[in-house]
This record gives C-alpha cells, structure tokens and sequence, in this order.
C-alpha cells in the first residue's frame, strides 16, 4: 500500500532502526518506546490487523512467533517479556498494517497492555 508507514520502512523508502529482518518479515526498533526494550515485529506482506487473518496468510503470526524468543534472547530480555498486538482504532491500532510489539527491559506494570 502506497501510503503505509510500515510499506515504507519494509520498502527501505523511510529509515529505520533494524533489528532482524528475512524474506517474510522485518523487527524495527519503535520510534515511541514504551519499555526499555521496545521492537516491532511486522510481516512483509501489507495484511492491515488480525481481523485481516485467514487461512492462506495466517501462517506468518506463526514465523513471528518462532523468531521472538531468539531475538528476545539476543535484547537481553531473559527475565521475560510481552507481546502485544493491537486490532483496530479501538484496540489502539495506529498504523493500519499488522504487527506485533515486544516490550520488556524491566518489570513491566500488569495492567500496562
């Protein structure tokens, strides 16, 4: 999508602090941290949130989800860690393009999500 900032930043078209990329996805440092560690995980393919999961594209939340714990690993986040994703304005999506937050770097709030 021409107007998506994550499209953009997959498409090298805007910056972006890279933590981990291959063919199906890219991990990027969030501009607005809330946690000291705090690294988007977001798939290559444009799917605009989880209400957009189907059978032919649900597969990639399970790649996401099999390279967090290394990458976590490799942030220092051995205590822990969350993963947030947010669906739709009243989820508190903000960028329209599935993705996935790993937070952590401290003892993070319970009712922080």
């Amino acid at each position: 999508m021409s107007d998506c900032v994550f499209c953009k930043i997959i498409n090298n078209e805007i910056p972006s602090k890279r933590v981990y990329e291959d063919e199906r996805i890219i991990a990027i440092r969030d501009l607005s941290p809330q946690a000291p560690v705090h690294v988007l995980f977001i798939p290559k393919e444009h799917i605009c949130c989880a209400n957009a999961l189907n059978d032919s594209n649900s597969d990639i939340v399970a790649h996401i989800f099999s390279k967090i714990p290394a990458i976590a690993k490799e942030l220092g986040l051995e205590n822990g860690y969350r993963v947030v994703n947010n669906c739709g304005e009243d989820g508190g999506q903000t960028v329209m393009h599935l993705h996935f937050h790993l937070l952590g770097g401290k003892k993070l709030d319970v009712t922080m999500a």
